[in-house]
């Protein structure tokens, strides 16, 4: 049994600093000796590739629960309104449920350690191999890969730990290491230094990728898609239309019809929506102790399934019981055909991570997807006022989600706005995949988390009347000015590096 009642234990991190038992900067990280030919280049970046899956030895130890992807999906998804929580946990992902973020909490202090070592890593390979003489095609591609690994890493850390660029391009953004010989004293650059930075080496990686490796692994359409997705938080609606039509209209890539679209994901290395995903193999199979799907979803044995698809999203999804993307979304029914609860809450278990090759705690992660193209696409359309063709790229997705008789044939439903119907649509088919809290902060709108789950720190469910206004419970209804929409620098980096300034 893992469930811990540990209110007052969470404010403990804040009183322990002293005990933590290493500190490393974000520029620390060492690679082993690579070569200059193609072979030890593409070992190098293989490692770099193998970070966003691996348990790496973090803080003296290897934790099964540190792993990239991990931190990826539940730092942004569980501070959302599509998963709820369904107890309380000593595991850290709490804080994100929560919000009760503090700068030691294990969670995103290795979300950070492990992306700067990703950085540092593509960034000895890029010295390497950049000084080849006359370098061919599949070094370029190499180069290509690290320059995007790097764009894509630092990113997401925007993502985390910098407030949205549509409220303070001004404001402090990450530190940004684009050297092996940075210094270890750097401040962080400002949101609008970070997102240039970005698009910089998403650019040169799409300009030096031209072959094809697999899905598995970085190339030119993937640089276009993450540009697509970049413009897009920025609210270039010209760029994002632009990036997102180059990777549409390329040819590698095909929307998934409603039949195909329910193995998607277990499927995801063959599936012809994938543009980019993280390669899982057997071997990598963590099952119930740190794999993705383990805290989503369990088949009575592979997981804890201690979190589930939330009311609210399944009553954003209600209207349409065909629509196909249901079918990631699995009640657990008693043997009388009812919906079993946990602490109340009625259990929907999430399978978008689980089934490759039959198995229920294994998949290969998607990050880019072309559904998402069309998605971008709509929403910068909706924001220049082309409400067609934005009702147009929605309409793409529905009619291969089983909803054909459903389309909104040009026509923004009453009450509704244009950015109104494209949000939703993006939060129906994104679900899960790391986009939900992002989406709304970003056009500043709040989150509503107005349902009993233990987001609600110190609460149970009998203290809760729904009918209240919303404001009087903590965390229920969080505005987008809220500091703790994104996360504390890490402890390791404000001790180490006196130049790094905190977050309110």
């Amino acid at each position: 049994m893992r469930t811990r009642f540990f209110f007052i234990i969470l404010v403990l991190p804040l009183l322990l600093t002293a005990c933590l038992k290493e500190i490393s900067p974000s520029d620390s990280l060492t690679t082993g000796t690579i070569t200059k030919t193609t072979e030890g280049l593409k070992n190098a970046l293989n490692g770099a590739y193998a970070l966003f899956k691996d348990h790496v030895e973090f803080n003296g130890n290897t934790d099964a629960n540190n792993m990239y992807l991990r931190q990826y999906f539940q730092m942004s998804d569980f501070a959302g309104d599509d998963i709820v929580c369904g107890q309380t946990t000593t595991d850290p992902l709490y804080y994100s449920f929560s919000l009760n973020h503090t700068p030691t909490q294990t969670n995103s202090r290795y979300f950070w350690y492990i992306s700067y070592k990703i950085i540092n890593d593509v960034n000895t390979v890029i010295e390497a191999a950049e000084s080849i003489e006359n370098p061919d095609a599949t070094v370029k591609q190499l180069i290509g890969e690290c320059y995007f690994l790097r764009a894509f890493c630092h990113f997401n850390l925007l993502r985390f730990y910098a407030r949205p660029y549509t409220q303070a391009p001004a404001g402090n953004g990450i530190i940004l290491r684009t050297s092996t010989s940075d210094p270890s004293q750097k401040a962080r650059a400002t949101v609008t230094e970070a997102y240039n930075a970005v698009i910089a080496d998403a650019e040169k990686g799409a300009s030096l990728m031209q072959q094809q490796r697999g899905v598995q692994y970085a190339s030119q359409e993937a640089a276009w898609a993450l540009l697509s997705r970049v413009y897009l938080y920025k609210e270039n609606n010209d760029s994002t239309v632009y990036y997102s039509d180059k990777v549409i209209n390329s040819g590698r890539f095909g929307i998934e019809t409603a039949a195909g679209y329910r193995s998607l994901f277990a499927n995801a290395m063959g599936s012809k929506e994938t543009i980019l995903c993280v390669a899982f193999t057997t071997v990598d199979d963590y099952g119930k102790g740190g794999s993705i799907a383990s805290m989503i979803y369990s088949d009575g044995n592979s997981g804890w399934g201690e979190e589930f698809a939330s009311q609210s999203l399944r009553d954003t999804m209600s209207a349409h019981p065909e629509d196909v993307r249901w079918s990631y979304i699995i009640p657990l029914k008693d043997s009388d055909g009812n919906i079993q609860k946990k602490n109340g809450i009625e259990i929907y278990y999430i399978s978008k991570f689980s089934f490759q090759g039959g198995s229920p705690t294994l998949s290969s992660p998607v990050m880019f997807r072309l559904s998402e193209m069309y998605l971008n696409k709509a929403e910068a359309e909706a924001k220049a006022g082309n409400v067609t063709a934005a009702l147009n790229d929605v309409d793409m997705i529905r009619k291969n989600r089983g909803l054909e008789s459903a389309l909104y044939n040009g026509q923004v439903p009453a009450g509704s706005s244009i950015l109104d119907v494209v949000l939703k649509e993006r939060r129906i088919e994104l679900a899960f995949e790391g986009h939900r809290t992002f989406d709304v902060y970003r056009n500043e709108r709040s989150m509503d988390r107005t349902y009993w789950g233990y987001h609600l720190p110190g609460l149970k469910e009998s203290d809760i009347d729904l009918s209240r206004k919303p404001s009087g419970y903590q965390n229920m209804v969080i505005a987008p000015d809220n500091n703790r929409i994104i996360y504390y620098i890490p402890i390791d980096e404000i001790q180490t590096n006196k130049l790094c300034q905190q977050n309110p």
